[in-house]
């Protein structure tokens, strides 16, 4: 791995979490990933199961994490199996886990090697009444590929149909979205890495660079400072394609005038960061540019305050609908009859807004939360408003990552990029 070393108290205090919430007498099984073929022997780079990472830190394929907190053999009550190494697989492959690294990564003492699965779970199971099977149940999810988790479960459940079953997912979602102070830190880390590449592409911008340059720019700084690479597919969007929201053909000319929305961010040690900046490609914005610009800027702003403890989600969108709505009626985009006539499952805004403004991240760019759940502390949250207008051939979005606290405004991860519209300027046209 790239990243440094994380110390496995994150981990063992995870564990000790989740397992506080299961019912008892009960088993809760985690899997990694698949690694994914392309074709022939080529196969996609390996991204461990989000979960397994959590509870484990555990990065590596065919590893199974499994938690009985009330086995009678004490010795099986956290259990991780690894895949085997030897000298052949270090040659080919390079450095797997032993058991001694296994453990020193996760804090747990009892480690098997994979194939040592089925005789160690037969013994767990005549011990337990309920196995916790792990389904993604994310309100954004939308799955076709039938996963390594999804196998082992079909598996798990015909041979032991006796036993009750019983659901990770919920637990997760709670424990995920509240995150502890090695989290931010490693969240911090992300954002750090997406800055130095922001601040390098403030000099490198101009009329006549292509997209796909700036993301080879981006990827080069996001590496260098032991990233994987980006958090997730970049939007590098000239001109009119900023008003394509998730474009990422990242494959046109930066022309004078233009303004360029940039929707890039690190990941570090597998914790994202989400950043959205637009700068104009000639170093400065037009007066019509500028005034949307701020608009967005104060959308952010005032946005960011209402990320507090206590508060619901949906109704703090709705809340954020208003801000932009007095915003776009200065802008001279919509009119009061327009607000008026509006239909409310639709506003007038969303001509212009037409995205949520926040959504939660950490281990995965859209994180675990439930959403129809209050808004608690060290929850963190992007904001990320945007204003965009195809007949006037620009779109604009900004986009910080913040924490919420127990008391006053987030904390913003991201305090330190450039996001005024002045200091872009300025720092474009240093000498």
């Amino acid at each position: 791995m790239k990243y440094h070393p994380i110390n496995a108290s994150l981990f063992i205090k995870n564990r000790k979490n989740f397992a506080s919430q299961m019912k008892p007498n009960s088993l809760a099984i985690f899997n990694s990933n698949d690694i994914y073929p392309t074709s022939a022997d080529g196969t996609m780079p390996f991204e461990q199961h989000r979960d397994i990472f959590y509870l484990s830190g555990v990065d590596q394929e065919e590893s199974v994490l499994m938690i009985f907190p009330d086995c009678p053999n004490h010795e099986l009550r956290e259990v991780l199996f690894v895949r085997e190494t030897n000298d052949h697989i270090a040659v080919w492959e390079g450095e797997k886990l032993t058991k001694e690294a296994a453990f020193a990564t996760s804090g747990i003492k009892t480690v098997f090697w994979l194939q040592e699965l089925e005789k160690v779970l037969f013994e767990m199971a005549s011990y337990c009444d309920t196995f916790y099977i792990n389904t993604n149940e994310h309100y954004r999810a939308k799955v076709e590929t039938e996963t390594r988790e999804d196998r082992f479960t079909k598996w798990l459940l015909a041979k032991y149909p006796a036993h009750s079953v019983a659901k990770s997912n919920p637990i997760l979602q709670r424990l995920r979205s509240v995150k502890d102070a090695i989290e931010l830190d490693l969240m911090q880390q992300a954002c750090n890495i997406t800055e130095k590449g922001f601040r390098r592409l403030l000099q490198f911008v101009k009329p006549g660079v292509w997209e796909y340059e700036i993301e080879a720019e981006l990827l080069h700084e996001f590496v260098r400072n032991r990233s994987k690479g980006f958090a997730y597919t970049p939007i590098i969007a000239s001109g009119n394609n900023a008003n394509v929201l998730h474009y990422i053909e990242n494959n046109q000319e930066c022309k004078a005038g233009d303004l360029l929305l940039l929707d890039v961010a690190a990941e570090y040690a597998n914790y994202k960061s989400d950043l959205t900046r637009t700068i104009p490609v000639s170093g400065r914005f037009t007066e019509r540019q500028k005034a949307v610009y701020n608009a967005v800027n104060n959308v952010k702003k005032e946005a960011t305050k209402m990320l507090v403890p206590g508060v619901f989600w949906k109704e703090y969108h709705v809340e954020v609908g208003k801000i932009m709505t007095s915003e776009l009626l200065k802008l001279g985009l919509i009119d009061k009859a327009d607000v008026h006539n509006e239909d409310p499952k639709w506003p007038a805004y969303k001509k212009y807004f037409m995205h949520g403004t926040s959504h939660h991240i950490g281990l995965d760019t859209h994180d675990y939360g439930l959403i129809h759940e209050p808004i608690k502390a060290n929850m963190v949250f992007t904001v990320e408003p945007g204003i965009y207008i195809p007949k006037e051939g620009f779109g604009i979005r900004l986009e910080d990552d913040v924490v919420v606290q127990e008391k006053g405004e987030p904390f913003n991860l991201m305090k330190n990029i450039p996001i005024e519209a002045d200091e872009i300027e300025d720092l474009m046209n240093q000498k």
